[in-house]
């Protein structure tokens, strides 16, 4: 038989010493279960439901832990005080087209597209979908190549990877 653990150990082993808690209305669980199925490298740790009495509904999530690419976050069922907005966002360094398409396919589904890979999910969390060469394209050495990346760049929402590169190289 297994030793159990309690809250001391298991907070050693399941969280960073510091993460992010995202604060939602009452889709904590829901949203957590997104994001969980948007990232292939993603997992549900912990669901903590209110009991009898409670200040929400039995059975609902207080707080759902979960993990992204090796980081965790807490979803907090809240309540409407808070709202987000764009002054916090989360940054996906994207190695490839695909990539940049998939993340941004669904991270906009039920959500809203904004300017230079920027967008807002169904939840209303700000997201960056960026491709690793952007960077390079637009502080590239080449600064008319780069001035030109960073145009063509200010006309997209979602970001493309061949555009960028044919506005930086001119071609």
């Amino acid at each position: 038989m297994a030793a159990r653990q309690g809250p001391m150990e298991m907070r050693n082993t399941v969280m960073e010493k510091i993460t992010t808690c995202l604060w939602f209305v009452s889709q904590a669980e829901e949203a957590a279960e997104f994001y969980v199925s948007v990232f292939d490298d993603a997992k549900v740790l912990n669901v903590a439901r209110y009991g009898e009495g409670g200040p929400g509904p039995a059975g609902q999530a207080i707080t759902v832990q979960f993990q992204i690419e090796g980081r965790t976050f807490t979803a907090l069922n809240g309540g409407p005080a808070l709202a987000f907005t764009e002054a916090v966002s989360f940054v996906i360094d994207c190695s490839s087209q695909e990539e940049v398409d998939r993340y941004w396919a669904a991270l906009t589904d039920g959500g809203f597209e904004g300017q230079c890979g920027w967008l807002k999910d169904r939840y209303g969390v700000s997201w960056q979908v960026v491709p690793w060469v952007l960077g390079q394209l637009i502080g590239g050495p080449d600064s008319e190549g780069a001035r030109r990346a960073m145009q063509a760049m200010l006309g997209m929402r979602k970001l493309d990877i061949a555009t960028l590169e044919q506005a930086y190289y001119g071609s």
